[in-house]
């Protein structure tokens, strides 16, 4: 068992950047592959970011690469997405989470353990 408990998100001008962080309890860290998601209003939640135990492998979607970059802290046992030139469709709720192994990453049911969101408002 894992909890999941997202900071860092806020109200941003289109350009801008944010830092979110995910702090996970629990002794194996390290063993989790974690995941940015994000959820706007009346639409699905959508995968972001992800990234493997050993901070080895990071994966993106494409309307966030270039721009978003995830890295993990594992003695910290926290994941971060910090998100540059942010544009007002980057705007929604964004969810961390945690699972065993890298199958179905960008797909949200494969994930075990979702924090709670914090909300990314960005301006035009």
């Amino acid at each position: 068992q894992v909890q999941l408990v997202e900071s860092g998100g806020g109200l941003v001008q289109a350009g801008g950047s944010l830092r979110l962080s995910c702090a996970a309890s629990g002794r194996t860290f390290s063993a989790y592959f974690m995941g940015w998601f994000r959820q706007a209003p009346g639409k699905e939640r959508e995968f972001v970011s992800a990234i493997t135990g050993s901070a080895g492998n990071t994966y993106y979607a494409d309307s966030v690469k270039g721009r978003f970059t995830i890295s993990r802290d594992n003695a910290k046992n926290t994941v971060y997405l910090q998100m540059n030139s942010l544009k007002p469709e980057d705007t929604a709720v964004y969810y961390c989470s945690a699972k065993y192994g890298s199958i179905g990453y960008g797909s949200a049911p494969s994930y075990d353990y979702w924090g709670q969101g914090t909300q990314v408002t960005v301006s035009s």
